[in-house]
């Protein structure tokens, strides 16, 4: 099996509506990198590659046919309330203040400009959970 750098086996596929905002927020408001951009002829982006640390995701322009679908992800950071306040100004909405949690995290929550929750973790001990 061949599977390319950056990627994993799994790894998140976004179909939004304005898929270049979302890609901007992953961008402006995570820290991600945009890797690769290819568009459709209307202008819409057929497939964004954003790389997120050591993870890569794939954005597409929602459609009929791929309507958007906003779910849950949770994000590893160097530094959680950096991130937090990284993330809400540039357009998320912050759903739970950045605390220390019992399985070793220091975490906040946010929603971002298109539905999805992002829990931004920085691990703060090399234990397992």
């Amino acid at each position: 099996m061949h599977i390319p750098p950056g990627f994993g086996t799994v790894f998140p596929y976004f179909f939004m509506r304005d898929a270049a905002a979302f890609v901007r927020f992953l961008v402006d408001g995570l820290g991600g990198a945009e890797t690769d951009r290819h568009l459709r002829s209307d202008g819409a982006i057929a497939n964004s590659q954003v790389r997120l640390g050591t993870s890569t995701v794939m954005v597409s322009e929602a459609t009929d046919k791929f309507p958007p679908m906003p779910a849950s992800y949770y994000l590893y950071v160097e530094n959680a309330d950096a991130a937090q306040r990284r993330a809400v100004s540039a357009g998320a909405t912050e759903i739970t203040t950045v605390k220390d949690m019992p399985y070793g995290d220091r975490q906040g929550g946010v929603r971002d400009p298109h539905g999805n929750i992002w829990w931004l973790s920085q691990r703060l001990s090399a234990g397992p959970y």
